[in-house]
């Protein structure tokens, strides 16, 4: 009798943990990214620009989406089946990342809280989040999420995984909640064998949203240091945290962190990128680490001043985020995702990476 798909992730999710198949090893010397030892789009210069060493990457944080609230749930429905399913929507993001890879993105940011559904929200009444009230790591969202990570490591790339996120912050019923999904999500992470996965421990921690103190810009840097201090084998997580737009990090969270995040939403003018990452190696606390912004919603790639181009001219790895609307053929964040390159916008961007890096 054949199995079917929501059964084969019901059997993921109550698998024994087992290593994950031999993948990119993922690593920084200086301000570089390095996957096997070797500096990413070795040797590669673009018009002037070093590339070697960047990570192209997209904000694709609703891989593992779900509403688990029933007055909500039903806005996500696909307009085939007119249904919303979330395994298919990680199923779809799996169908997808090989085109991805095969134009130079290396990285992608994933949320096990997402991000707006709606792309901006003021009140987020859905129930998005990979944890239990009490902090565990629920075993579908975790299913979920080992297909993907499974599939990155066989295409050799090198995901961001953010664990928290202010829309959803609410659902953890304090720090010792916060502590075990930061703990449990790491050990999981480490003893599944992943060596290609960052994490980005809050989404936007100076956001006025957040409810937890742990998140907030003030504490986040001791989540950052609770994911470094987790190891098995020798080896531990590259960790860091991300700002609000057109914000920089703290001291304290820029040295803390593995790799430094900027969000270039709110970032009208490209010089302003310029002057984002000067701003950073400014910093007293600045050790040479690299710079990526995982999310900016400015594109005009056709154009000889845009974000993305400021951005990799000042050596900073860019980072494409498209809201979109909630249609299937609109932007990465809103639900039901189309994951392919399925809009003029998607596809200049990713045109645009493959450009630059010779992909």
């Amino acid at each position: 009798m054949p199995v079917s798909r929501r059964s084969l992730l019901t059997a993921l999710a109550a698998a024994p943990l087992a290593h994950a198949a031999p993948g990119p090893d993922v690593s920084i010397r200086g301000e570089q990214f390095l996957l096997n030892g070797k500096p990413t789009y070795a040797g590669r210069t673009f018009e002037g620009m070093k590339i070697e060493g960047l990570l192209f990457n997209s904000r694709m944080i609703q891989g593992v989406f779900d509403d688990e609230n029933p007055a909500t749930s039903s806005r996500w429905n696909y307009p085939d089946t007119g249904k919303w399913d979330a395994d298919r929507n990680t199923r779809e993001f799996i169908a997808a990342m090989p085109e991805w890879r095969r134009h130079g993105v290396l990285s992608f940011t994933l949320g096990l809280q997402g991000g707006s559904p709606q792309g901006y929200s003021q009140d987020q009444p859905w129930r998005n989040s990979a944890f239990t009230s009490n902090g565990a790591l629920k075993p579908a969202y975790r299913a979920r999420l080992r297909l993907i990570l499974d599939r990155a490591t066989a295409l050799g790339m090198a995901p961001m995984l953010n664990y928290f996120y202010f829309g959803q912050d609410e659902r953890l019923d304090g720090d010792a909640a916060v502590l075990r999904a930061t703990r449990e999500t790491t050990e999981w992470i480490l003893q599944r064998g992943y060596r290609n996965v960052m994490v980005d421990v809050v989404n936007e921690a100076n956001n006025r949203k957040y409810e937890q103190p742990l998140m907030k810009a003030a504490r986040v840097h001791e989540l950052i240091r609770l994911v470094q201090s987790l190891s098995s084998g020798g080896r531990r997580l590259l960790a860091g945290a991300s700002f609000n737009g057109n914000t920089l990090p703290t001291p304290e969270v820029a040295a803390a962190s593995d790799f430094v995040l900027l969000h270039g939403n709110g970032v009208r003018d490209p010089a302003r990128i310029t002057e984002m990452v000067s701003q950073v190696r400014s910093m007293s606390s600045w050790k040479p680490k690299p710079i990526v912004f995982n999310e900016d919603d400015h594109f005009d790639f056709d154009r000889p001043a845009n974000n993305m181009r400021s951005a990799t001219a000042a050596y900073a790895s860019w980072g494409y985020f498209d809201p979109g609307a909630s249609d299937y053929n609109d932007g990465y964040q809103c639900p039901p995702v189309n994951w392919g390159l399925s809009t003029p916008r998607k596809r200049a961007f990713f045109s645009t990476v493959k450009r630059y890096t010779g992909f």
